[in-house]
Parts: structure tokens; C-alpha cells; sequence
């Protein structure tokens, strides 16, 4: 028996998924959020050009918020990190037990970095000449200060960069004049308020080297149609096709269907065809776990991902509504940053690769809850360019998924380094937010 909705002649919309829904579904979900774009043309520019590159640097990165970490990643005071964008460095601290502060990593004497990698510190000290400051930024210390008669404690004291948290993330904007974090953020803490990311901890952290601008990369995971022909094990359960792409003021949302067949699937898949896609598991293997007599595929999910997150969140798991427990909600928040809502653990993190424009740093958290006591976070692993990401276990199947997506991208880079066409065509809608990203970087860099 196959597991098409019947919706007649014309194609399945989300809104026919919902309406199986068994619970209340979030009023966020429900509503629809259409950008309103004219135009489909890019210029490759953006992708290949250093002059865009340079343009990046002092109108994008300089001024707009970025996710530089988690709390957990600085939770003792003194605790640091060394946050790196476009050439750029910044010290990330935690200056007192409920205060985390951000600097400039450069001494203000003859610029070296104030620090060279994440730790712990009681002070920070310039290693070159030995000059030091407290946390919180104030002058401690000139070895010679009769050498410096000429400097004022407060004129040498390190310069504040703004710093925001949300949901256990802590960002940072270099712009003095910058619009506090939750101005920026919008309705984005009202979606994920019942999904608790501040109560998840980092299971995993892997970075990979991908030969391709930032943006080539990131535009990969914004949009789901492609999956039909990269990620082709995905099919009989993902509904590509029924995808809804939704557009605020600095974050957009992608929503792909999952147990449910889509438009693109060519024929209509059994229950236990669409659980071993899902799965991963070979015809020749016992699926783990069998539904129960009647169940569809969604269903079944639905269940038995309730019952797993029931340890987590106890009987406020009966609250979520079935499609938070196995749709797909991939966010992006201007400009680099792609968490995932509802039970899944995913975080991307997109970076130019130093001060190359023709390579960049693809960063994935996974974020999971717990019980007890917050597990320390995973440490970072990191991969070069020619590293699957299949080679690191904490990823499980998504790792193979991952290769799927980053065996594109390199090539997408050299594409259009070749190019003829000096556009870029976008789709008519499935890749709105790839427009939506687009206006928001031209707002940016067009700005005084």
C-alpha cells in the first residue's frame, strides 16, 4: 500500500501535511511567510571577485552580527576564545561569572595579537612586551611605564565589541552603533522557544576546508530541490517539491517534509521502503524497529521520536505538534548562521577561509539535549579540503549526506570561474532564500 496524500489532481502542498497533524500546530508554522522578489539574476561576482570579497570585509563582517560560540564554551571566568572572520581576529571572554565581553585581538601598543587560541586567563597580557589589561578591559599594567608618560590609562584601555547571547549562542558586531541582538533577531526567539536550545550541548563540532566561496557553500543547504539529484537516498521520505520557504528581516526559514512523498518521487513507495531510506538500512537487513499494525511511516516516527525526547523533556514532549518532531526546519540568521528547529541537533556555520575569497570554513554543531549535568563540549575536529566528512563518526549518516552536498560545491567555484554568463538564475521559488540573502548582503554593502 503506498503513502501518497490524496489531494486529487493538483500537487501536495505543507498545508496538506499539517492538516494531518495530531496536535496544535505552532501559530509560526502555520503562517506563511512569502518574500516578494522581481528579479532572479546574480551577478558571479559575488562568488569570484575580490574587489566583492574586500567589500564583505568592511560592510558585512564589521558590521552585523555573528555567532562566535557557545556559552558553554567559555563558562569559567577568564575562559576565551579566538574568534577568526575575513582576516580578522577577536578576543571572545568571559569577564565576570554573568559577563562575557569581546575585544579586537591586537594590543594597542604595536598591534600583536593579545591571544593566539582558545584557554583560560586570569588577566591578558601581550606577549611581545608584556603590557597587560584585567578582563573587563582596563590598563593593568605597563612593564616600563616611564617609557609611556605620553599614554592615558583610559585612552589605552581595549575596545569593546558588542556582544548579544541567545539560546545558549553568543554573538558578536564589531559596529559601535549596532542595534542591540534581540532588535536584530526579530520573532526568531518566539520560534525556537519550545525547542530549548540554551538546554542542548555541543555532542559534536567538525570544520572542513571547502574550495569554494562562502557563499557557493552556504547557498547549498538555503534550498531543497537539488536533493532529488544529489541526495537520491532521500527521496522516497523527504518531500521535495512541498518545500515552504519562509522570509523575515534577518533570518529565513527552509521547511521540507519528511515521511511524506512528494512530487518528485516517481513512483509511491511502501511504508517500509520509506522507513529503510529513512534509516539507511540495506534490503537485506531487519529494520530495528517495525510499525504497528495500520501505522504510516510519519506516524510511526512521530511516535517513537516522541517516546526518545520524552527523557528530555518529559511530558511537555505531548506539546510539540507532529510535524516538530520529523519535519525539517533549516533556519539561516544573516548572515552565516543555519540552526535547525524542532528535534533535530544541527547547526551549520559558514566562513570565508582566512583572507581567501576562493575558500572557506564550513563549521557543523550538533546540538543535543540532556540530563544531569551539561556534558563538556566536543572538541573541534577539524578537516582539510580532500577530509569526508564521513570519516568522523560523531556524524553518523549525515556525514555521507554532508559529502553528497560538498562534492557540488567545489565545482560550482570552478564553474563559474569559467563561466561566460556573468548571472546566476534562481528558481521562482524553492530558492527564494537564496534572494532573500541576496538583498540583505546589498543592503549591507551599499550602505554609507
Amino acid at each position: 500500500m503506498g503513502e501518497r496524500l490524496d489531494v486529487g489532481d493538483r500537487l501536495v502542498t505543507y498545508e496538506d501535511v499539517l492538516a494531518t497533524d495530531t496536535r496544535k500546530v505552532p501559530q509560526h508554522i502555520l503562517e506563511e511567510s512569502r518574500g516578494q522578489f522581481d528579479w532572479s539574476e546574480v551577478s558571479i561576482d559575488k562568488y569570484i571577485s575580490r574587489d566583492w570579497h574586500e567589500r564583505e570585509k568592511d560592510k558585512l563582517w564589521k558590521r552585523v552580527w555573528q555567532f562566535v560560540c557557545r556559552e558553554e564554551h567559555i563558562p569559567e571566568v577568564g575562559d576565551h576564545i579566538v574568534y577568526q572572520i575575513a582576516g580578522m581576529s577577536y578576543l571572545v571572554i568571559r569577564s565576570a561569572p554573568d559577563e562575557i565581553r569581546a575585544y579586537p585581538n591586537a594590543c594597542p601598543h604595536r598591534g600583536r595579537q593579545l591571544k593566539d587560541f582558545a584557554g583560560r586567563c586570569t588577566e591578558i597580557r601581550c606577549r611581545f612586551h608584556g603590557i597587560a589589561w584585567d578582563l573587563n578591559g582596563e590598563l593593568k599594567q605597563i612593564p616600563a611605564p616611564w617609557e609611556f608618560p605620553h599614554v592615558d590609562g583610559d585612552d589605552f584601555r581595549l575596545h569593546q565589541v558588542s556582544v548579544g547571547t541567545w539560546a545558549g549562542f553568543v554573538f558578536i558586531n564589531p559596529d559601535p552603533h549596532a542595534e542591540p541582538l534581540e532588535e536584530f533577531l526579530g520573532e526568531l526567539p518566539e520560534h525556537f522557544a519550545k525547542w530549548d536550545m540554551a538546554n542542548r550541548y555541543v555532542e559534536a563540532h567538525v570544520s572542513k576546508v571547502l574550495r569554494c566561496n562562502w557563499k557557493i557553500a552556504q547557498e547549498a543547504f538555503m534550498e531543497c530541490w537539488h536533493a532529488a539529484a544529489t541526495h537520491p537516498q532521500t527521496v522516497p521520505y523527504a518531500a521535495f517539491g512541498v518545500c515552504r520557504v519562509d522570509v523575515y528581516d534577518n533570518f529565513a526559514r527552509l521547511i521540507t517534509p519528511s515521511e511524506v512523498v512528494g512530487p518528485m518521487m516517481p513512483w509511491d513507495p511502501t511504508t517500509e521502503e520509506m522507513l529503510r531510506a529513512t534509516m539507511d538500512i540495506r534490503e537485506d537487513e531487519e529494520l530495528p524497529l517495525k510499525p504497528e499494525p495500520g501505522e504510516t511511516a510519519r506516524s510511526f516516527i512521530v511516535r517513537t521520536t516522541r517516546e526518545k525526547w520524552r527523557e528530555f523533556f518529559g511530558d511537555r514532549i505531548e506539546e510539540w505538534a507532529d510535524c516538530e518532531l520529523v519535519d525539517n526546519f533549516t533556519y539561516t540568521v544573516f548572515p552565516n548562521m543555519m540552526p535547525w528547529g524542532g528535534v533535530h541537533k544541527l547547526c551549520y556555520r559558514f566562513r570565508p577561509n582566512g583572507d581567501d575569497h576562493r575558500s572557506c570554513i564550513m563549521e557543523v554543531f550538533t546540538l543535543a539535549p540532556f540530563t544531569g549535568e551539561r556534558p563538556p563540549p566536543a572538541a573541534e575536529i577539524k578537516l582539510g579540503a580532500d577530509d569526508p566528512w564521513s570519516s568522523v563518526p560523531a556524524l553518523g549518516i549525515i556525514g555521507n549526506v554532508l559529502d553528497q552536498d560538498t562534492a557540488n560545491v567545489e565545482k560550482v567555484q570552478y564553474g563559474l570561474e569559467s563561466a561566460t554568463k556573468q548571472t546566476v538564475t534562481l528558481a521562482a521559488y524553492q530558492e527564494d532564500g537564496l534572494k532573500w540573502m541576496h538583498e540583505r548582503m546589498n543592503q549591507y554593502l551599499e550602505a554609507e
